[in-house]
C-alpha cells in the first residue's frame, strides 16, 4: 500500500492544503472582525441576525481549521482582537456604513467564500480536508440564499440589466 492509502488524517498534507488551508483561515478571522464592526453600523435588525450567523459560522470554521493545523504541525495566523460594540448613533451619518453597502459586502463575501471552498476541495487529496470545506460550501452556499432573500425582500437587490431575448424567426 502506498503512503495516500490508509486514514486520511494519517497522511500529510502537501503545499496546497497547508496554503489553501491557512489563507482561508485567515481571510475568515479578518472577516469575523469585519462582521463585528459591521454590526455597529447596521440598523435593520433582520441584517443584524444574518451577520451575527456570519460570525457565527465564521467561528466554527475557524474552530474546525485551528485543529486540523495544529494536528499536522502548521503555525497558526494571528486573530485579531474582537470589535468591541458601539451605538449606531454614536457613528457619524458620513462615516457609517449603509445598510444597504453591508448586504452587498455580504454578497461578495458569499462568492469569494464559496471560490475558496471549491478551490481547497479541488486541490486536495486527503479526503477529509476536501470533506470538511465541502461541508464548509454548503454552509455557505445557505447562508448566501439568506441574504439573496433579505436583499430582495429589502428592496436592495441591484440586479445587472436582464436580458430578453424573442428570436424574430419563431
Amino acid at each position: 500500500m502506498g503512503i495516500l492509502s490508509g486514514n486520511p488524517k494519517e497522511e500529510p498534507m502537501h503545499y496546497g492544503e497547508v496554503f489553501g488551508t491557512w489563507l482561508f483561515l485567515t481571510t475568515v478571522k479578518g472577516l469575523i472582525s469585519g462582521y463585528q464592526t459591521s454590526l455597529n453600523h447596521t440598523g435593520d435588525e433582520d441584517l443584524k441576525k444574518l451577520i451575527e450567523e456570519f460570525i457565527e459560522l465564521g467561528k466554527q470554521e475557524s474552530k474546525q481549521i485551528e485543529e486540523l493545523l495544529k494536528e499536522n504541525g502548521i503555525g497558526l495566523p494571528p486573530t485579531p482582537p474582537d470589535r468591541p460594540k458601539a451605538c449606531l448613533e454614536d457613528i457619524p451619518v458620513g462615516a457609517r456604513f449603509q445598510d444597504i453597502e453591508i448586504a452587498a459586502a455580504l454578497t461578495r463575501d458569499i462568492t469569494a467564500g464559496l471560490l475558496s471552498c471549491s478551490s481547497v476541495m479541488g486541490q486536495s487529496i486527503r479526503e477529509d480536508i476536501a470533506l470538511m470545506f465541502g461541508q464548509f460550501h454548503i454552509q455557505t452556499a445557505a447562508l448566501g440564499a439568506k441574504v439573496l432573500r433579505l436583499n430582495k425582500e429589502k428592496g436592495w437587490l441591484l440586479p445587472p440589466p436582464l436580458h430578453h431575448f424573442k428570436s424574430e424567426d419563431c
